[in-house]
């Protein structure tokens, strides 16, 4: 088995799944065969603040880590727990850092004893093990780890350093010079590259270079520290000196080149981004080279603003300004570094390119050609303006060393991988500039006739100043046409796309050029990112986190995150927060038709209903805390592919259903249409939750439709039976009583046709609470007490605290305030036992309304004051206005009219700012009869 640090991570040449799983994986290579504490572990995966859950995932790392290393028949003990942490065996020969640390030991002591051949023999196989940074993919390295990643780069410098001493010990100097001069311009302090570069070059016959690279070093060390080169370099330049030439040449002038395509003549907005980008490239002292680079999706203007930056800037930049479209994305297969590092030094009119003044052939290795655009820029003042790359290995051979040159990228992908560059995301364009744009491309009059046109443009084109240039080119093209023509061809359902076209401009090309590169690349990780793609197109519209949009991929969480995040590196998809992705909506009708095109029907319906399906069981873990008394929706016999998610609180559940409403109300739509009604009535059924804190919004209401109608027309008995039961209860909680009785009563015939005993327990219990609002007490108990046995009988005593506080309702409407308040102590007790505050807060305030009954106002107050807390904890604002309306009525009846006062006027600002009608009617009413009790004007109800 082989495991690789100096790199990416990997095992047998393989990568190694998410970010969390390399840095663990990393954490216990850099000590093999010694324990390392979970603590050390979670600092490396999480940073020094690790999450709650950070123990668990830990566990559950380490059991996906001891699985790859068994596939294949590859040996998982060697990973072991080992108190107090974990151990990873690796044997001799199985890990390239530590390979790489015998190397070096051999060269070092070859080195002491001047042993060249061997010096030689050690560093090259010592160097020969690196494939790039170590660590590389390990995104945020804990101080341990980054101390240890720095200490294998200094070693490799070191060996390069060695290398080198070798070499020149052994006559080997030709071919040298190129990577000398590329690591003294990444390293400008370190004297002995340049030492070793002087050397090579007096030794190749290019004393010049050598003196000029002499007095550049010297330049700096005082500039910047203060101090002359150390012996060595000093013993260097006398012998290049001694055989110097009295006169260096003159090389001929030439006229600096000047490249830029032309600029935006409308060019609108990006002010901020514009300043920074300015504020990257311009000069401010000698440094290393300054990179700035542009990235955002197709259309969003990244070369319109690099252009007109470069514009700007061209008098920084006196020697010349290059540009050249490096085709990363689009038609024709993309620029090789090779050939433009060819171009720019012809541009530069070096004869021959050399840059040194002498008519010699360009080499044919991409390094040496590197080296001397390098060389060729030093001292110089270029702009380098490199478009459209399609990754950093594209730009990377580009780039000058150290000297006063700029360079701008754009790309579509993020390029996270370029060393030292300032990163200037692109995102649409604010409303007030998306007006500028559009006024400035179609003048301000036709603009200003039609404001609702306009708006109505503006929001179709999604802040995509393409899409914006192409509708104004469209509307210049016909100038009597109205914006409103051009506004409802925008607003047709999922056309778009194709009216966002002009001339050779089409907003889905653009689009296609990204998707396209990955679609066909020959990588297999650009292909299955396409695939994605292609298959969050069935769920444009909504935003996903990484558990369901790995349901609907068919991936692991893991596998499923790497997916997304490449589609976010490469801007074809958004990322507003941590841990959840969206479409820009432009891009989301692209995906869409992608997947229409591209998926066959049985895979886009099977991925559909991964994800409705994890929605159903997430759905039904709030109604599980959220209203845990409700009636227990049967589950799926179908588990979801992703686990779903749990949640630590009440509040955290319903804040994911208030977030996730409408996606949940889309996915009933989506089931509907499909005809998976047992998708349809659980997912609106799972909502009893939610509604219990939202029943004013009406949008309850509508999935339970929704999901009746579909319910019908499959002839699904039970899925028709949970729906009017629902209804029932959503028209109840709106008191909208007639309805609420016909519905119960249907759902009541259909929970008996399916021999449902626990359906027919809840529905006799919502009857029970019914007829106490009905004022028919006698019949409220007779339900109520059937259902009390039902419960009993099919051993569902969970339910009991529910039916316990319709039967002191109904008590306590029949007179009997005693009987009423030892139902509700009972239950209260079972939802405090239990934890449930949603319900605990109900039984609280029942509580209250019934020792208020009987003069025991203290104890009432108690009660509902803890109530109005619970729910203020929970965000249910309907229920608090509930229970300040009561308290408000114990105040007023224990004498305390301040107090009632307060109660009141909150109660009423809370009922009108959630529309509840009646109950601002009943508080106003209290509010008149305080005013009359104190003397005071009545009260006005329009001051609050």
């Amino acid at each position: 088995m082989r495991f690789g640090l100096l790199g990416a991570v990997t095992v047998n040449g393989g990568g190694v799944g998410s970010a969390k799983a390399r840095a663990l994986l990393a954490t216990l290579l850099s000590t093999p065969g010694r324990v390392v504490t979970p603590e050390t572990l979670k600092a490396a995966m999480w940073g020094e603040d690790p999450p709650a859950t950070a123990t668990a995932s830990l566990h559950n790392h380490v059991a996906r880590l001891r699985r790859l290393l068994a596939e294949d028949g590859r040996d998982a003990s060697r990973l072991r727990a080992v108190p107090p942490g974990y151990v990873l065996e690796v044997a001799a020969g199985e890990l390239d850092a530590a390979e790489f640390v015998r190397h070096h030991a051999e060269a070092r002591t070859a080195h002491r004893a001047e042993d060249w051949p061997a010096v030689q023999r050690e560093c090259a196989a010592a160097l020969a093990l690196w494939r790039g940074d170590p660590l590389a993919d390990v995104p945020a390295l804990s101080d341990p780890m980054r101390a240890y990643a720095a200490h294998l780069a200094e070693a490799r410098l070191q060996a390069l350093e060695w290398r080198f001493d070798a070499e020149l010990a052994l006559g080997r100097h030709q071919g040298m010079t190129a990577e000398l001069a590329a690591l003294t311009a990444a390293h400008p302090l370190r004297e002995p590259f340049h030492r070793q570069w002087m050397l090579a070059l007096h030794r190749t016959h290019r004393q010049a270079e050598a003196l000029a690279a002499f007095h550049g070093l010297r330049r700096t060390l005082v500039d910047e520290l203060g101090v002359e080169p150390g012996p060595a370099v000093q013993a260097a330049y006398h012998e290049v000196l001694a055989a110097a030439p009295e006169e260096p040449q003159e090389q001929e002038p030439v006229s600096p080149p000047a490249q830029l395509p032309a600029d935006t003549g409308d060019f609108t907005g990006r002010s901020g981004e514009l300043a920074a980008l300015l504020a990257a490239i311009r000069p401010h002292g000698p440094d290393a080279p300054r990179v700035a680079v542009v990235t955002g999706m197709g259309g969003i203007g990244k070369t319109a603003l690099a252009v007109h930056a470069a514009h700007l800037a061209r008098a920084d930049f006196p020697d010349g300004v290059l540009y050249v479209d490096l085709r990363g994305f689009g038609a024709g297969q993309p620029r090789r570094p090779r050939d433009l590092l060819a171009r720019f030094l012809g541009d530069l009119c070096t004869p021959a390119g050399s840059g040194t003044g002498t008519a010699q052939p360009l080499p044919d290795d991409q390094d040496d050609l590197s080296s001397l655009l390098r060389q060729a820029l030093h001292g110089r003042r270029v702009l380098l303006v490199l478009d459209n790359a399609a990754d950093a290995a594209q730009v990377v051979p580009l780039l000058p060393g150290r000297g006063d040159s700029a360079v701008i990228v754009t790309s579509r992908r993020t390029l996270a991988d370029l060393p030292g560059a300032v990163r200037l995301p692109l995102e649409p364009l604010g409303a007030e500039e998306q007006h500028r744009l559009l006024v400035a491309v179609c003048g301000p009059s036709r603009v200003a006739a039609e404001p609702d046109a306009a708006a109505g443009v503006l929001a179709a084109c999604g802040g995509l100043p393409l899409a914006l240039r192409i509708a104004g080119a469209r509307l210049a093209a016909r100038p009597n046409w109205p914006l409103t023509a051009l506004a409802e061809r925008l607003d047709s359902a999922g056309d778009r796309l194709h009216a966002l076209a002009a001339g050779g401009l089409a907003v889905q090309d653009t689009f296609a050029m990204s998707y396209l590169a990955m679609r066909d690349s020959p990588q297999a990780a650009d292909r299955e990112a396409a695939r994605a793609f292609r298959l969050l197109g069935l769920w444009p519209g909504h935003p996903l986190a990484h558990a369901p949009a790995a349901a609907l991929l068919g991936r692991e969480p893991a596998a499923a995150e790497d997916l997304l995040e490449a589609l976010v590196d490469t801007h074809l998809l958004q990322t507003p927060q941590p841990g959840r992705y969206r479409f820009h909506d432009l891009l989301g009708e692209y995906a869409a038709g992608r997947a229409a095109e591209e998926v066959p029907p049985r895979v886009r319906e099977n991925g559909l209903r991964r994800l409705l399906v994890w929605y159903v069981a997430t759905v039904a873990g709030t109604a599980e805390l959220l209203a845990p008394e409700g009636h227990p929706i049967p589950p799926l016999h179908e588990q979801p592919a992703v686990p779903p998610r749990e949640f630590s609180s009440e509040e955290a559940a319903l804040r994911w259903c208030v977030k996730e409403l409408p996606a949940i109300k889309e996915a009933v739509r989506q089931a509907a249409a499909h005809g998976w009604s047992d998708v349809a009535w659980r997912l609106a059924a799972g909502l009893f939750g939610y509604a219990q804190a939202y029943w004013w919004t009406g949008e309850w209401e509508t999935c339970l439709l929704d999901a009746l109608a579909c319910a019908e027309e499959t002839g699904d008995v039970q899925g028709r039976a949970w729906m009017h039961s629902r209804l029932g209860v959503s028209y109840g909680m709106s008191d909208r009583v007639g309805p609420c009785l016909e519905h119960l009563e249907v759902a009541r015939l259909y929970f008996e046709t399916a021999g449902d005993l626990q359906g027919q327990a809840a529905i006799l219990n919502n009857l029970s609470g019914l007829h106490r609002a009905l004022g028919d007490n006698a019949r409220a108990l007779e339900y109520g007490r059937k259902s009390l046995d039902l419960h009993y009988a099919v051993g569902d005593a969970d339910r009991v605290a529910t039916v316990l506080g319709n039967l002191g309702d109904a008590h306590l409407g029949a007179g009997d305030s005693a009987a009423a308040i030892a139902c509700y102590r009972r239950a209260l007790a079972m939802w405090r036992e239990r934890g449930v505050l949603t319900s605990t807060a109900r039984s609280l305030t029942s509580l209250g309304e019934a020792l208020r009954t009987v003069g025991r106002y203290d104890e009432a107050v108690a009660a509902l004051e803890e109530t109005v807390l619970l729910l203020d904890r929970i965000g249910d604002r309907g229920s608090t206005a509930d229970t300040l309306e009561v308290l408000g009525r114990t105040h007023y009846d224990r004498g305390d009219l301040a107090a009632a006062r307060k109660s009141w006027e909150r109660a009423l600002e809370l009922a009108r700012a959630h529309c509840l009608e009646a109950k601002a009617e009943a508080v106003l009413a209290g509010l008149a009869r305080l005013d009359a009790d104190d003397g005071t004007a009545p009260y006005d109800s329009t001051k609050n």
